[in-house]
């Protein structure tokens, strides 16, 4: 049975997951990470897609992007994945894929649904026990994000510039999101949306969705569907 194509509408942010093939590691050194976020910049030029938020961890990377085109999502990660891959190959004397299958991609609404994305992926290296605060890692945004490291190739999401009439205010309101960590729920609720390619976001937005694509919005329950008692008899 083919496969459907994820669900995709330009001006929406995804959430964007990609992991390392069986688990094992993508980045061996940090010639490694430097080279995949010079390839995600010109990728993100090359196909229009703006970056908001990113963190590349040993086995597996998460971005939070806007496409701007159809399809644009795919086309850039395809492109850094061609040219990635190839140089991860030859410098490690390697052949075959790096990645395992294709890439996970969740539509995400605004502001609660987007900046929750923001902190789930710049708290992952403290979640892994990687380092103590976001701003300690070197391979995430929140040095952008959170304390104006400039990246250029770094864009703020709608729900990033409403925190604030400047960049400082921004950052100071971005840095206060972080004081507390997310919680079990929220943490456990992207993972389901994005593992199933569902829309994190509002009722409406994916009531709005379920009509343009056709396709569901929300996660599939866990577990065997329940059995109606009265066909049990």
């Amino acid at each position: 049975m083919a496969r459907l194509p994820r669900i995709d509408l330009p001006g929406i942010a995804q959430h964007i997951v990609q992991r390392g093939n069986d688990r094992q590691p993508c980045f061996a050194r940090p010639d490694d990470y430097a080279g995949y976020l010079c390839e995600l910049a010109q990728a993100a030029i090359k196909h229009d897609c703006a970056i908001h938020a990113y963190v590349l961890m040993t086995n597996h990377v998460h971005l939070l992007a806007t496409p701007h085109q159809p399809g644009a999502i795919s086309r850039m990660m395809q492109a850094i994945g061609r040219r990635y891959v190839a140089c991860f190959n030859a410098r490690y004397r390697r052949t075959g894929t790096l990645w395992e299958g294709r890439f996970k991609a969740a539509l995400v609404g605004s502001t609660r649904y987007a900046l929750a994305c923001y902190r789930y992926i710049e708290l992952n290296p403290v979640r892994a026990r990687m380092a103590t605060s976001p701003g300690g890692y070197s391979w995430a945004s929140h040095g952008h994000n959170a304390l104006g490291l400039n990246q250029a190739f770094i864009t703020p999401h709608a729900a990033y510039r409403a925190l604030g009439d400047s960049d400082q205010a921004r950052r100071e309101a971005y840095r206060a999101l972080f004081a507390k960590a997310l919680s079990v729920e929220d943490i456990d609720e992207i993972r389901r949306y994005t593992q199933q390619q569902r829309v994190y976001g509002s009722e409406k937005l994916q009531r709005q969705v379920e009509a343009l694509t056709q396709r569901a919005a929300v996660p599939r329950p866990r577990g065997r569907p329940r059995t109606d008692p009265s066909l049990e008899k």
